[in-house]
């Protein structure tokens, strides 16, 4: 899939149902040691637990990210980001100049593991 200048290309149902979404409530989050942009957030996903390397460092503090509810894309492959790995990935929505991100999340509450489709 490559992207045009209107945006990124189109998928199909099929590749959608690839990804595996899922609500997770942060249990933990502390800044990276080797990396001014990126947190270390350790989530419960009902049945297991992550860590997960977000660059949300700058727009959230780590204290107030403990006890939220956010969406995480569970299945994607684990990566190394500056020496730690990351076991997934949240969402976030942001404008163009990204000097607004916010975290996509339940509007109430659901339990951590609960499918997002």
């Amino acid at each position: 899939m490559s992207e045009s200048p209107a945006g990124p290309a189109t998928i199909t149902f099929d590749d959608f149902a690839k990804l595996d979404l899922r609500v997770a409530r942060v249990i933990e989050a502390k800044p990276h040691p080797n990396a001014d942009k990126l947190i270390l957030i350790k989530v419960d996903l009902g049945t297991e637990q992550r860590q997960i390397v977000a660059g949300i460092r700058g727009y959230y503090e780590p204290e107030a990210l403990v006890g939220k509810l956010i969406v995480v894309v569970k299945n994607l492959a684990p990566r190394v980001m500056r020496g730690e790995e990351s076991q997934g990935m949240l969402l976030a929505a942001s404008n163009d100049d990204r000097s607004q991100v916010v975290l996509v999340s339940p509007l109430v509450d659901v339990p951590p593991g609960a499918k997002v489709s």
